[in-house]
């Protein structure tokens, strides 16, 4: 199959061919979990799909038809309501979670002290959201410092071992202390009835239904492409998919498909117009599947990028480091958000249309009248940036 083919039903796909206005609990059901580290990402991908307003967005958050929670690889993600339990229950580590386990073994933390803090936490929230400060104020000596042993692990004391099992198993909920997506400043309240206090599928079950969810929202892909988003073992991801019966995109192809998709997909045709959207770094175009060469023509391939090594080409990177510019599934340039001057620095691999500059006329102003800026993650910041900005200016 032709490689623009495939980028542009991946495209269309993902809901970028046409902004509409579905709800965005509904774009993250159709279009897949929005990954949040604290940045402008689950913002921008909403809005490339259908022009919602943050403050629309923070709306949904406040009214809970969309949350973050830990999910897929212990990473947090916005997640549509529809989707809470299964979140969660994939969310969900086999045996202690990696830190619990490293202050079991290391720390002398004791299992009964950590269900006697879970209880504390959960009678002090019973009325009110707190801060971890707020918190450790109500609960006491039930939480207790691990001392300089602690600090070299990096767990100081026993309150987030506690508060990170508490929302794992959807007992509490962290809440932003501004209302917005992209900060790390929260309180937690508890949760009652959890989404998982009816929930009777299994884990193994709960794949299989991220597997379905998976393919419906980027399908065709490869077993590898799932087990890196699930965090599945190589069995434990084929069990996933085996009740799916997915089809081989062609003869000897490792991309896979729902049969239902099969017929679909080839006789689709790639859109002759251009389609253009901006999107953040993490958007679920290329994050699902973390395959960007597949999104590259050939020639563009030995175009540069700045990554976490300094200048490197598009096609030896898995991951976009700078917001992307896409054509119908096709990378043509990358961007970022410029704050002292509030404009979008970007650059396109050949010279753009009057429709890529409207785009990126369309994401600035967004930007700069409704977020301020467009963190990729917690840590980005406008002086982190300059670099980045810089290559693009360069270029």
């Amino acid at each position: 199959m032709k490689p623009e083919i495939l980028r542009a039903w991946w495209f269309q796909r993902q809901g970028l061919e046409h902004p509409s206005k579905p709800s965005a609990a509904e774009v993250l059901e159709k279009t897949g979990w929005s990954r949040s580290v604290g940045g402008a990402n689950p913002y921008l991908a909403i809005w490339a799909r259908n022009r919602s307003s943050r403050e629309s967005i923070d709306k949904a958050l406040e009214k809970e038809s969309i949350h973050e929670l830990p999910s897929a690889r212990g990473c947090t993600y916005i997640v549509p309501k529809n989707h809470y339990a299964l979140a969660l229950k994939i969310g969900q580590p086999k045996g202690d979670a990696p830190d619990v386990a490293g202050a079991k073994k290391f720390l002398g933390v004791t299992e009964k002290e950590i269900e006697k803090l879970e209880t504390k936490i959960l009678e002090a929230l019973k009325k009110i959201a707190m801060d971890p400060r707020e918190i450790k104020e109500v609960v006491g000596d039930a939480a207790r410092s691990l001392g300089e042993a602690g600090k070299k692990r990096g767990t100081t004391t026993t309150l987030p071992l506690a508060l990170g099992r508490l929302q794992s198993n959807g007992r509490i909920r962290r809440i932003s202390n501004d209302g917005r997506i992209d900060n790390q400043r929260y309180k937690y309240a508890a949760w009652d009835p959890s989404p998982l206090a009816n929930y009777k599928l299994s884990a193994e079950e709960a794949h299989v239904e991220l597997a379905k969810l998976y393919f419906k929202w980027i399908g065709p892909a490869s077993l590898a492409n799932f087990q890196w988003f699930s965090g599945l073992g190589v069995a434990a991801a084929k069990s996933a998919l085996a009740p799916l019966k997915l089809q081989p995109l062609e003869d000897g192809s490792d991309l896979l498909l729902l049969a239902s998709d099969r017929d679909s997909l080839h006789s689709f045709n790639s859109p002759r117009e251009e389609q253009i959207a901006l999107v953040g770094c993490l958007d679920n175009i290329v994050h699902l599947r973390r395959d960007l060469s597949a999104h590259l023509d050939e020639k563009d391939k030995n175009q540069k990028i700045r990554g976490d090594k300094g200048m490197q080409t598009f096609g030896s990177v898995q991951d976009l480091n700078s917001h992307g510019i896409f054509d119908r599934g096709r990378i043509i340039g990358i961007w970022e958000y410029d704050a002292q001057k509030e404009e979008i620095v970007w650059m396109t691999f050949s010279k753009p249309s009057s429709g890529v500059k409207k785009a990126v006329a369309d994401m600035e102003a967004f930007i700069r009248d409704q977020l301020g800026d467009a963190r990729s993650f917690s840590l980005d910041s406008p002086a982190s940036r300059k670099p980045r900005l810089e290559a693009i200016r360069n270029a």
